[in-house]
């Protein structure tokens, strides 16, 4: 019978097909803030009937500063249960195991939004004075010492891996009826908005990627925030509609290709 073999001196080659270039800076880890679409310190509260689909967390604030919302507590009393969420309310003094990971989300929260402000070395400092409405923004750490604000349609143009990050030291005000378009793949997962002031969203609004804020967020009547809310302060949604997505994935470094796919050739000597 015949063998083959693979001698020592087997030469290998590697095609590479398809592969792309992952732009912008290094995702933030959320940790387990991830798992909340909705997560607050002092409080959420709901004009009805808003719409949230994830999990809604508050610590170390309790369930009585979830407003709103028309709770039902579960039979295991660690959590409660809206006809507005499509998921799991959770306040600091809700049975166990509940207070211990509420803690730890919000100390991964606190630590995603020192990350995401303090990063070094923006691409884009100051961008139109901070008034970015109309604006094409590519994929980037950009870094305002002032507000921001969305008077116009603003879009972010990328692939499914890029990512963007927003340092504002200021407000983030996007005006009423004005949307976030993205375009080329972008993902609102792979978006992370740092704002150190109030963040509003207007009235009939769509906005894109995850907020993590210093202080409180609000989502206008009838506006669309496809992302997680992260506050440190308080949460108001008027009759508004958040969309929780998953935190982005860790990816291989910009400087290095993301392969598709690869072919191996394995030249050796038969027997």
């Amino acid at each position: 019978m015949s063998t083959i073999r693979l001698n020592l001196a087997a030469f290998v080659l590697f095609a590479f097909v398809g592969f792309t270039l992952a732009a912008g800076p290094a995702p933030v880890l959320l940790g387990t803030a991830a798992n909340y679409a909705i997560l607050a310190k002092t409080g959420v509260s709901s004009v009805p009937n808003s719409a949230v689909m994830g999990n809604v967390g508050v610590s170390p604030a309790t369930i009585t500063s979830v407003t709103g919302f028309s709770l039902v507590q579960d039979v295991s009393k660690q959590f409660w249960t809206s006809t507005q969420v499509n998921g799991q309310l959770m306040g600091s003094t809700d049975a166990l195991p509940t207070p211990g990971r509420l803690t730890i989300a919000v100390n991964n929260m606190q630590t995603a939004y020192v990350d995401a402000s303090t990063r070094p070395l923006p691409n884009f400092v100051g961008l139109k004075a901070g008034l970015i409405g109309g604006s094409v923004l590519v994929p980037g750490l950009y870094k305002w010492t002032t507000g921001v604000t969305i008077s116009t349609g603003l879009t972010l143009s990328g692939g499914p891996a890029d990512t963007w990050i927003f340092q504002i030291a200021g407000t983030l005000v996007q005006a009423a009826n004005v949307k976030i378009t993205l375009i080329g793949g972008a993902q609102s997962k792979n978006i992370i908005w740092a704002v150190a002031g109030t963040v509003t969203v207007g009235t009939n609004g769509v906005f894109q990627g995850n907020i993590l804020a210093k202080t409180n967020v609000v989502i206008a009547t009838n506006a669309i925030d496809n992302g997680c809310i992260y506050a440190q302060t308080a949460v108001t949604l008027q009759k508004a509609t958040n969309v929780s997505i998953s935190a982005p994935a860790v990816r291989v470094d910009a400087a290095l290709p993301t392969v598709g796919h690869f072919i191996i050739i394995l030249l050796g000597s038969n027997s």
